[in-house]
């Protein structure tokens, strides 16, 4: 008979590492499952949301190998050795304080019901890291992805805008 060999997947995730196992047996991780569900689901990491389940509205955004990707549309068996943020991974690891960026997007009330706010902040999040000091155009084409039914879409591009200029030039 047979032996079946164990299939792992490996994941940095907020700084932390990961194997998961894969098949379809208990305690392992179907190959159709995506990010998001193994995030939420397996890593009780629940600051990203899920909204539409088909890439299009930005709440589950998380930054992978520094790029911002839709959760809900990327296979957790295709993340094989990435590195990945959410939105509990920008807080200090050590005090818990928010990131300069999260802690702008509270002191400027730059959200309304908040269900959003995790996607967003991950995907200027992304584009800070490639460029700290965007335009407001650059800004506003970075959360194009992004949908907020609130409306409150405006003033996060305002927190973004005012976490930029109150950095110091690089």
């Amino acid at each position: 008979m047979k032996e079946k060999l164990q299939q792992w997947i490996t994941l940095t995730v907020n700084r932390k590492d990961y194997e998961i196992p894969v098949g379809n047996g208990s305690g392992e991780m179907p190959a159709s499952e995506t990010l998001a569900h193994t995030l939420r689901e397996r890593l009780h990491l629940t600051g990203l949301k899920l909204g539409c389940g088909q890439g299009a509205c930005g709440c589950c955004t998380v930054i992978m190998d520094g790029k911002a990707v839709t959760s809900c549309m990327t296979l957790t068996v295709e993340c094989d050795g990435s590195c990945i943020t959410t939105i509990e991974g920008l807080a200090d690891p050590v005090t818990g304080d928010l990131s300069g960026l999260q802690q702008a997007f509270v002191d400027n009330c730059g959200f309304q019901c908040g269900f959003c706010t995790p996607g967003i902040i991950m995907s200027a999040e992304a584009l800070l890291e490639k460029n700290p000091h965007p335009s407001e155009e650059e800004v506003r084409e970075a959360l194009a992805g992004n949908f907020c039914r609130c409306g409150s879409h405006y003033s996060a591009v305002e927190c973004i805008m005012d976490y930029v200029e109150g950095r110091e030039p690089k």
